[in-house]
């Protein structure tokens, strides 16, 4: 059942909401909750982690969050207890998630790991403050009316994919000689792909490329994605940013070598792993805001006083070992724009 929608409140009758939350369910409400929660509530605020990703997935993400919690007072299992909700890659099931955490009254929640997840708290709630982190335009998204006013009670991190995306193709197009075709793979399930689909072609034809898009959200049409690019005759290949995707660096860099395709990837870890290049924001740097602006929420500050916070540093990292094996001669310049050179 979806949740009543209720205005927004200013910071002092949020923070009264707070307490009574809190009481109510002391009373009356406390059936609801997981045993260890039940146990911690009186003494406890509770934060809502709900993520699109896995438990065991990118735990550097969870730690940054954490050391972002405890910059603004609040440790985990002392002075904060934290209900997680992990969508394991299927999106689909973050609306449930997100409606379960407003049922147990949380008192924020994080919404993380991709996009679907503050777009379904948001729709779940419009009293209980969220704190997101996106690759997307939050105002195109409908999270929040502005980047320095957010309204009502959403705010968070982004690092604008699509614009960064832009960039990124052209320095995968310096080393695509041969052809005039890249590929461009996407999770369809992410609710990025449209805009950035679209942004990345826009790109492409403005180098003189074009463009061959596959979709893949499971680990046999990734296999199909690669068979596709193939047969397209695409000279490099451009990963989109979506966590799923970023979960399969090490079958992404195997294929791609089987197929002898310079890859680009959205962050630094697909190059550990053996991809040609990254181009983009550290998604820890994301996490750690994430975490200060839950801690600052749960002191008492409001989202709609808190500015969406764009990352600004951006890091180029190549894979020479990789380059090599690809029989790639990287440009000079390049080369020098690097911010690290795994050799």
């Amino acid at each position: 059942m979806q949740a009543e929608r209720v205005p927004a409140k200013p910071p002092a009758e949020w923070k009264s909401d707070m307490r009574r939350r809190e009481f109510i369910t002391l009373l009356g409400g406390a059936t609801a909750w997981p045993l260890t929660v039940m146990a911690q509530q009186g003494a406890m605020p509770v934060i809502g982690y709900l993520s699109g990703l896995s438990a065991k997935g990118f735990p550097s993400y969870l730690a940054a969050f954490r050391d972002g919690l405890a910059v603004a007072g609040y440790v985990e299992g002392r002075n904060v207890a934290i209900d997680y909700r992990w969508a394991e890659g299927q999106y689909d099931r973050l609306p449930a998630f997100a409606a379960d955490l407003v049922r147990r009254q949380v008192n924020v929640i994080a919404a993380t790991g991709v996009t679907a997840s503050p777009l379904a708290a948001k729709a779940a709630t419009a009293a209980i403050p969220i704190v997101f982190v996106t690759g997307g335009d939050p105002v195109k998204l409908g999270l929040v009316a502005s980047f320095n006013r957010p309204g009502a009670n959403v705010t968070g991190v982004t690092w604008l994919n699509n614009t960064m995306a832009a960039k990124r193709l052209e320095l995968l197009c310096e080393v695509a000689t041969g052809s005039t075709a890249v590929g461009l793979l996407f999770n369809p399930a992410n609710p990025n792909t449209s805009a950035e689909t679209a942004d990345l072609e826009t790109a492409a034809r403005a180098l003189g490329y074009q463009t061959h898009v596959e979709s893949a959200a499971s680990d046999r049409e990734i296999d199909a994605a690669f068979s596709g690019f193939a047969q397209a005759r695409v000279r490099a290949v451009f990963i989109a940013g979506d966590p799923f995707l970023n979960s399969r660096n090490t079958q992404l860099v195997v294929l791609a070598a089987r197929h002898a395709l310079p890859t680009s990837f959205p962050t630094r870890t697909g190059v550990v792993a053996g991809g040609l290049m990254s181009y983009g924001a550290s998604p820890p740097d994301a996490y750690r805001q994430v975490g200060l602006y839950t801690g600052r929420i749960l002191n008492g500050e409001w989202p709609a006083d808190l500015p969406v916070h764009q990352l600004a540093k951006f890091e180029l990292v190549i894979n020479l070992k990789t380059a090599q094996a690809l029989g790639l001669d990287l440009p000079a310049k390049l080369l020098a724009l690097a911010d690290e050179v795994i050799e």
